[in-house]
């Protein structure tokens, strides 16, 4: 199934953020995201107009990022999305929330980068003929366990890759771009034309192209992640709405321009010929220079991989904090202060998604299913506005902006399920099955003596394994009523 790549960053504005129990001071351009999506064959060989695509996308994630805003600094807690729908809809949604983004979403997104950057720095080693799979899969299985020990081994260490690596996407970028334009002002742009580039036929009807908006939308994921630490960001009222302003007209701009360049240079059947685009354009374009390119995406996706582990230990330590996953993910290592426990759950859950999954169905797979929760954290919000009117809300964004992108949504996922409901539907499937897990494993009454003595001797074996405690020396959490409550650090007991 033929796809483009296309950089993705999202530059935020300087703050600080702490991580309990560790601070973290995050540079004026931080990418915390996924650096390249993918968009399927139908946006490019028959939709005249695929670019287009990128600035609907970048739209739609503007209204729903607005509506995250509202929610960030009306409930400050960490955990983002999971924090609101299990404030606005009940603890078992939450857990349906945290249950789908511990088994698919973020192992599914870090696979699909870590396969990117092993595709893109194997490219130029079998320039006539395909890359071997297995060698893609040990490349970015390799990516993964290296970053895994460098996330636990250092928060700085962390930060200071993501540093490094973040030059990476902006050099692709500036590259992708800035040989476009040269192209275009030198009058080399034949492809644009859509008369010359697309073949005049019937469109493909409306189910493929909503469902190359949900592929599209993978490439905006990440515009969510500041909820996960809005209680610990300075001047959230104020830096929350600006790291929006700026990031997501930002990103669309450089998408569509990115998008541009490639037509500029090659002809749509060479896109979806193309395993590496960025490679297929950097020797198109470059020249002797064409060797920057698979460097450049190389070193973007090796740090989106970084910000995506470093990232999802915050959701785990929110959930197991709440008592809604194993004690265990909610300590840190005694000296240097990591979320270890968390860090490897990731890591071993993403090598199995490397295993089992291509990275054209994982796509399919996580855009679907996070459209699905993004709405239902936008209803939320509805929810909120009738049911908690006096909610202090610093921000309040106009009632079009939920109905917009509730619309949108609705219409997304519908057409996604007719175009690839095998997909779609185990998506669905895989959400459900947290719901027995929550009325057995949560609410299903006081767990059995001996259950609970097993319970505790695996957590104390996993903390004498790993070197890991509860933040600040304490004991466990106690366990949370029915009843969402605000979300309280551990206190020691």
């Amino acid at each position: 199934f033929p796809v483009i790549f296309s950089p993705f960053c999202v530059p935020f504005p300087p703050f600080c953020v702490t991580f309990l129990p560790f601070s973290v001071s995050f540079p004026p351009f931080c990418v915390i995201f996924p650096p390249f999506c993918v968009i399927s064959r139908y946006s490019v060989l028959i939709f005249p107009h695929f670019v287009w695509l990128w600035g609907v996308s970048g739209a739609v994630t503007a209204l729903g990022a607005l509506c995250y805003a509202e929610l960030g600094v009306a409930l400050p807690r960490p955990g983002g999305d999971y924090a609101y729908v299990g404030h606005a809809f009940g603890p078992l949604v939450g857990f349906l929330r945290l249950w789908i983004s511990v088994l698919v979403i973020y192992p599914t997104n870090q696979a699909v980068i870590a396969l990117t950057f092993a595709n893109y720095v194997l490219q130029p080693l079998f320039p006539t003929c395909g890359t071997p799979e297995p060698a893609l899969r040990v490349l970015a299985a390799a990516c993964l366990l290296v970053l895994t020990w460098v996330n636990c081994g250092s928060v700085r260490w962390a930060t200071r890759v993501q540093d490094v690596f973040t030059a990476g996407k902006l050099l692709a970028l500036a590259l992708i771009v800035g040989a476009g334009a040269a192209l275009i002002a030198r009058g080399e742009h034949e492809w644009l034309r859509p008369s010359r580039a697309f073949p005049a036929g019937p469109g493909p009807g409306v189910g493929p192209l909503f469902l190359a908006c949900l592929q599209g939308s993978f490439a905006y994921g990440g515009w969510n992640f500041l909820n996960y630490v809005t209680e610990e960001l300075r001047q959230p009222r104020r830096n929350l709405p600006l790291a929006i302003g700026i990031s997501i007209p930002l990103v669309t701009f450089l998408y569509v321009a990115a998008n541009v360049a490639y037509l500029a240079a090659l002809s749509p059947r060479e896109i979806l010929q193309s395993p590496a685009v960025a490679v297929t354009f950097g020797e198109r374009v470059l020249g002797p220079l064409a060797w920057v390119m698979p460097l450049a995406v190389a070193l973007s996706t090796f740090g989106g991989v970084n910000g995506s582990l470093f990232t999802c230990s915050r959701l785990f330590y929110a959930g197991a904090r709440e008592g809604q996953l194993p004690a265990l993910l909610a300590m840190i290592h005694v000296r240097r202060h990591t979320p270890v426990p968390a860090l490897l759950l990731t890591c071993v859950s993403t090598l199995l998604m490397l295993v089992t999954g291509d990275i054209d169905t994982l796509i399919n797979y996580v855009g679907f299913v996070n459209y699905l929760w993004y709405g239902v954290t936008v209803a939320g919000l509805l929810l909120l506005r009738r049911r908690e009117p006096r909610l202090p809300r610093p921000i309040k964004v106009p009632l079009l902006c939920p109905a917009l992108y509730l619309l949108f949504w609705g219409a997304l996922l519908l057409f996604s399920l007719w175009t690839e409901p095998l997909v779609c539907g185990i998506g669905l499937a895989v959400t459900a099955t947290g719901a027995p897990v929550y009325l057995l494993c949560l609410r299903g009454g006081p767990r059995p003596p001996a259950l609970r003595r097993a319970l505790a001797r695996l957590t104390l074996f996993g903390q004498r394994l790993l070197l890991v405690v509860y933040p600040g020396g304490g004991g466990a959490p106690e366990r949370p009523s029915p009843t969402p409550e605000p979300l309280k650090r551990p206190s020691p007991t």
